[in-house]
């Protein structure tokens, strides 16, 4: 009886503990959203204090988003089909592409800024802080600027195209698209923060940004344009395409079930070793007072 009640106390103990774990995880989540909100709204405010600037940002970036319309236009014009691809579902792939440069540009000036902060010793008063460094580097300054015609636009494109092509709008296939949309996210801002940590080793940084660029724009249109390598290296080694193409090809029908276990994978692997660079960086940090 006695070991009995020990193998209980025992199993109790354990989910005690379990319990713990994720009540401080939860915890942890609900600070770092506020935080998140917080940063939100005061990068909104300090903006608006500047309302020229604001709207000048926002006029560049709608004379970008013209250009992506131009392509659109081009498609319809020509009305050719890609494979399965009509220009029903190309609208559709390059809307999403627009409402995710939206949000990568959201917080982009962080990673750019990054080795200006490494180079004069910024990084310093940010290590102090009793929070992450790292999600206090990366999103302590968000654009609205450019965010908003992204998404205004992207959103636009992304609906018409999803109407247009007549793919299925059920509740399961709208929740699938959505949590795949934040998965892209997360890959997003994992994988594109990799390169920039670099500055932590070496001086200039400006061709890392227009590599990142020039890399980012591969998935101004579909996967299936490109050959059957440049697809596989663009899904499995460096998963650019996993970000704009998987949520459109769920919606399509066209994503298997391995390509949706990667679409989950993909994010968290890339946030794993975008954690694991970031700390090995910070180790050979030396501010500019040593």
């Amino acid at each position: 009886m006695g070991s009995f009640f020990e193998d209980k106390k025992g199993d109790m103990s354990k989910y005690g503990a379990g319990r713990t774990f994720l009540s401080n995880v939860a915890a942890a989540a609900k600070r770092y959203l506020h935080l998140l909100h917080v940063f939100a709204r005061f990068s909104l405010m300090s903006q608006l204090e500047y309302r020229a600037n604001f709207v000048a940002g926002v006029a560049v970036e709608t004379g970008w988003m013209l250009i992506k319309l131009l392509y659109v236009a081009v498609i319809y014009r020509a009305g050719i089909n890609i494979g399965v691809l009509t220009p029903d579902h190309i609208m559709l792939f390059i809307g999403l592409y627009v409402l995710m440069t939206g949000f990568y540009m959201l917080y982009y000036g962080n990673f750019t800024s990054l080795s200006t902060m490494v180079r004069e010793g910024q990084l310093d008063m940010y290590l102090v802080k009793p929070m992450s460094t790292q999600f206090l580097v990366t999103l302590r300054r968000l654009d609205f600027s450019l965010l908003l015609p992204d998404f205004v636009v992207g959103a636009v494109m992304v609906g018409i195209g999803w109407r247009r092509a007549g793919l299925p709008s059920d509740f399961g296939t709208v929740a699938g698209f959505l949590f795949l949309f934040m998965c892209s996210c997360l890959l997003t801002y994992s994988l594109f923060l990799i390169p920039h940590l670099l500055c932590f080793w070496i001086v200039s940084t400006r061709g890392i940004t227009d590599m990142t660029a020039a890399l980012w724009d591969f998935n101004n249109m579909p996967q299936m344009i490109y050959g059957r390598w440049m697809q596989r290296i663009g899904t499995f080694i460096l998963p650019i395409f996993v970000i704009t193409n998987f949520p459109g090809l769920f919606l399509m029908g066209e994503l298997s079930d391995g390509m949706m276990i990667w679409a989950v994978a993909a994010p968290i692997l890339a946030f794993v070793i975008a954690r694991l660079v970031w700390k090995r960086a910070l180790r050979s940090y030396t501010s500019a007072s040593s």
